[in-house]
């Protein structure tokens, strides 16, 4: 019996030797490993500089700024530029929007960047409503025309780059050229936006489109082939070639005149108006970005800073006020009790956000009280943890806390909409970028606008128009009416992030209505759930649909939440026990980037998001 135990002892000790060894082998031969990554994708770490962006070209234009000698803002608004030939479907056009927020190093300034395009001189509610049209209208269909927006993105990139760039225009603008002159491969997700049928119904009511650009013989062309755009060049070429002074600072308002007074102005505003749109040259002429103080609070020892009123961006800091007065931490990530929560709390923002938000410039905005702490508290008392709004919350009342003065607006019914689809406008367009180089310097960008299937493509000028004055309403009185030169109350915003007074952490989704919604979730990854940057943007999201939808036609599904695939089934049927009426969303918001630096050390991280061709690279 003793040999027999004796023996059963030595070859167990036998096996444990063998598998061992075999392990040790594997790692030898670099042939497999003890377990996979916790993330698809890795961590891009460096201390010379990073950028990540929603394509792997767009990522490498910006790149080359910094190889050559360039800074992060070099870097962005090549990227930025680029973007605009790789990402036409999937993000934006030249002739759109963006905006960012940046910290300089040298100035140790922080601050907002508004790209945003304005209303045309003519854009007014009583033309809107002589004509009919309660909203602004978009494609898909025939009034496209009437929701043209001044261009913001090219006047944006031209006034980063005069404050706080070093690189010559030319030099910035040739990533952009060479792509759009000597072509770049197509990728499946452009094809797969290709293949959306409101994209030639478009082409076809505003004719030629962008059919002999973008489609071989009226077919979605293979993944590989190349994708050349000669107006697009020619319009970046000109921008260049105007900008080609020997004193930077010189062609920089050289490239801004050809695009705003000059030739490309006159086509912009010829093509306009020959498919009956509204914009004029003293409409581009008179357009300005605008740097501004950006708004602020504070969440789990870090102050949250992003854009004012003009954005859907205080949406995070209140959201963020509410949340505090709860133990997410414990609750757990992704359980039901955490998304039932953040999802409550985000539906009580919205409210608020269709009652207040608007251009600080043309109205009064009780931002102090929206972002007050104890305005948060008397919120956060709202929230039922065992049922689900089944609508659209009423606003509060932030001027109580205000030094302002100012009523609630009266709340005004509103039908569900949407035959319970949500609008896809949100998931057809919009990028974003994130630059940190090795100088300090941090920049982040979200450049949206002109889709396909919403405007009209240009041939000669290579592009849409942006069509974003769709997110003004007709309302008299309203904060957010549509009015000549003011900023529409957009999606687009990202963030920063200060510890102990130094930045430390850039944020940002696309995603339309679900953009403030995935960036409240990317910040408590990080600073409750201490995920880093690429855990942060690869975890699971969700999304209410509760809320007007900000695009035309302002989709509306009350108490519609949103789950990504991987939350599981039980978590679906737990939140549905509550009252949440339950989808299943492809993504719910794509293309998110949280890109982190240690003051102490100078480490710089940051991720790409798999939910599209999403790429981060560094020096």
């Amino acid at each position: 019996m003793g040999d027999a135990s004796g023996i059963s002892h030595r070859l167990e000790f036998h096996h444990q030797e063998i598998a061992m060894a075999r392990q040790q082998a594997v790692h030898e031969l670099e042939q497999g490993d003890i377990k996979l990554p916790d993330t698809g994708r890795p961590v891009v770490r460096s201390t010379k500089g990073v950028i990540s962006s929603g394509h792997y070209l767009t990522s490498m234009a910006g790149m080359r700024m910094l190889l050559n000698g360039g800074n992060a803002f070099d870097a962005m608004a090549a990227a930025g530029f680029a973007a605009a030939v790789i990402e036409p479907i999937a993000s934006y056009s030249l002739a759109a929007e963006g905006v960012f927020m940046l910290y300089d190093a040298a100035s140790d300034e922080m601050l907002s960047l508004s790209g945003q395009g304005v209303a045309p001189g003519l854009a007014t509610a009583d033309f809107y409503k002589s004509r009919g049209m309660d909203r602004i209208p978009t494609g898909p269909g025939d009034k496209a025309h009437f929701s043209f927006t001044v261009p913001g993105i090219v006047e944006a990139f031209i006034s980063l780059l005069e404050r706080y760039g070093c690189m010559p225009i030319d030099q910035v603008l040739a990533p952009a050229i060479d792509y759009a002159e000597n072509g770049i491969p197509h990728y499946e997700y452009m094809l797969e936006r290709l293949k959306s049928p409101s994209t030639p119904q478009q082409f076809d009511l505003y004719p030629p489109g962008g059919w002999d650009v973008f489609f071989d013989n009226k077919q979605v062309p293979q993944p590989g082939s190349l994708l050349v755009q000669p107006g697009l060049a020619n319009t970046l070429k000109a921008m260049a070639s105007a900008g080609g002074s020997s004193d930077r600072i010189a062609g920089l308002q050289a490239a801004r005149d050809v695009f705003y007074k000059g030739s490309i102005a006159k086509t912009i505003v010829e093509s306009s108006a020959r498919v009956g749109g509204i914009l004029s040259m003293d409409d581009l002429a008179n357009y300005k970005s605008q740097f501004g103080e950006p708004i602020s609070s504070t969440f789990a020892g870090h102050e949250i800073l992003g854009h004012d009123s003009w954005s859907q961006g205080p949406m995070v800091q209140q959201s963020l006020n509410i949340l505090e007065n709860f133990d997410l931490e414990a609750m757990g990530h992704n359980t039901p009790e955490y998304i039932h929560t953040v999802t409550e709390t985000l539906k009580l923002v919205f409210g608020d956000r269709e009652a207040f938000y608007a251009d600080p410039d043309f109205a009064e905005i009780p931002i102090d009280g929206l972002l007050s702490k104890e305005y948060a508290a008397e919120r956060a008392q709202l929230l039922d943890p065992e049922g689900a709004y089944p609508e659209q919350p009423a606003p509060g009342d932030p001027w109580r806390y205000s030094k302002g003065n100012g009523v609630v607006p009266a709340a005004v019914a509103v039908a569900a909409s949407g035959n319970g689809a949500s609008d896809s406008s949100s998931h057809e367009g919009t990028t974003h970028v994130s630059v940190l180089d090795d100088k300090g310097n941090m920049v982040c960008g979200t450049i949206s606008g002109g889709a396909f299937s919403k405007s009209v493509f240009f041939p000669e000028l290579g592009c849409c128009l942006s069509t974003r004055i769709e997110m003004f309403n007709c309302e008299e009185g309203h904060p957010n009416v549509v009015k000549p030169g003011k900023r529409p109350r957009t999606t687009l915003i990202n963030y920063m992030a200060r510890k102990d007074g130094q930045p430390v952490m850039t944020i940002g989704c696309p995603g339309g209505d679900n953009q403030a919604q995935a960036d409240v979730q990317l910040v408590l990854n990080v600073l409750v759930f201490g995920m880093n940057p690429q855990e942060a943007v690869e975890a699971p999201r969700f999304a209410s649909q509760s809320v007007v939808n900000s695009f035309y036609p302002h989709t509306y599904l009350p108490g519609r939440l949103d789950l990504e695939p991987s939350i599981p089934e039980s978590t679906a049927d737990a939140l549905r026990a509550m009252g949440h009426d339950i989808d299943r969303a492809a993504n719910c918001g794509l293309g998110a980037t949280v890109s982190v630096r240690d003051p102490k050390t100078g480490h710089l991280s940051t991720g790409g998001d798999p939910r599209r061709a999403c790429y981060a690279i560094g020096l």
